[in-house]
């Protein structure tokens, strides 16, 4: 009898590594099948992308947000390790429609960008559908990060731009009237009245602002803070870009008056460029340790415990004697 159930376990254990083995078989089929699927309709998307990123400096930090997204998959897999695999066939087809009604109208309209945004929405419900919610909830903010990839629509990049432009170009008069005259007009400054010195869209900082934005998504998620720290963090790049875009025009005005107007030019391109990353990093860690001192960390839930456990009084080490030679 004994033996009859022994080998009745082995058989159902035997049985239930192949329906696990088989059920990772097909789902790793369903995946591979829906990644091409996936590849082969956004191919013209994706080369744009590629495009857009090569030509146009504003967007070109674009093409490091993959490259990150995957990092970040990479960092979570421990704790993907310990998902339960449970496709969500409802939300994830849900999605999926939802993709494809926003590229539908995106080719019926004209709208690229909203084209662009249907990609993302595509590999969101692909998640749902292959691994399930669990899954899901650890890569949420992966799949968001990935938006960032994606350049603005024409008339969103207009509202921001031009702003960006009349920002830098008023604090960069304001800092150099301290030092020599100037003036200006619109975008241009007249630098000791005989110098122009233009502020053209492309100096409007937006190439900037999307680069710190890649980095401070990316400090905010590796950095062991609150959510509200990494919030604050998150939208500080905005200031921090517009900081950093002055200073780099600044120097480029005392370039041209100093040496000359080639000087300038290259530093503001060429030198200028590579220094005000590391500045930003430098501002966002400044930014955290600021944080860090000002704002009060919460106690654990342990210490939280320790501190409210009453203590115990022990009787004296002479008083537990005489009792044992009482006893």
């Amino acid at each position: 009898m004994v033996k009859r159930i022994i080998r009745h376990r082995r058989v159902a254990s035997i049985s239930g590594k192949h329906d696990i083995q088989k059920n990772t078989m097909i789902l790793l089929a369903v995946t591979v099948l829906l990644l091409a699927v996936t590849a082969w309709s956004y191919w013209r998307i994706v080369a744009s992308l590629f495009r857009e990123w090569n030509i146009n400096d504003d967007y070109s930090a674009g093409q490091l947000v993959p490259l990150v997204a995957l990092f970040f998959v990479w960092r979570e897999r421990k704790n993907l390790r310990r998902c339960r695999l449970k496709p969500c066939w409802l939300w994830g087809i849900a999605l999926l429609i939802l993709a494809q009604t926003t590229r539908f109208f995106g080719l019926i309209f004209m709208f690229q960008s909203i084209d662009n945004y249907s990609l993302v929405l595509t590999i969101a419900g692909l998640v749902l559908i292959v691994a399930g919610w669990q899954v899901f909830r650890h890569v949420f903010w992966i799949i968001l990060f990935m938006f960032l990839m994606l350049p603005l629509p024409g008339r969103v990049h207009n509202l921001i731009s031009g702003p960006l432009q009349r920002l830098a170009t008023a604090g960069s008069v304001f800092i150099l009237e301290a030092f020599f005259p100037v003036s200006h007009q619109g975008n241009v400054m007249m630098l000791n009245e005989n110098t122009p010195l233009g502020v053209e869209e492309a100096c409007s900082g937006l190439r900037m602002l999307t680069a710190f934005i890649v980095v401070a998504y990316f400090i905010a998620y590796m950095v062991n803070r609150s959510r509200l720290q990494k919030a604050v963090l998150l939208i500080s790049s905005i200031p921090v870009a517009l900081i950093c875009n002055i200073i780099r025009i600044v120097a480029t005005a005392v370039l041209m008056l100093l040496v000359n107007a080639e000087v300038a030019h290259k530093f503001f391109h060429d030198f200028a460029g590579l220094v005000m990353m590391p500045a930003a990093v430098l501002l966002m860690f400044g930014e955290l340790w600021l944080m860090n001192k000002v704002v009060e960390p919460q106690p654990e839930p342990q210490q939280i415990h320790a501190r409210t456990r009453p203590k115990t009084s022990k009787p004296p080490a002479k008083r537990m004697a005489k009792i044992e030679q009482s006893l």
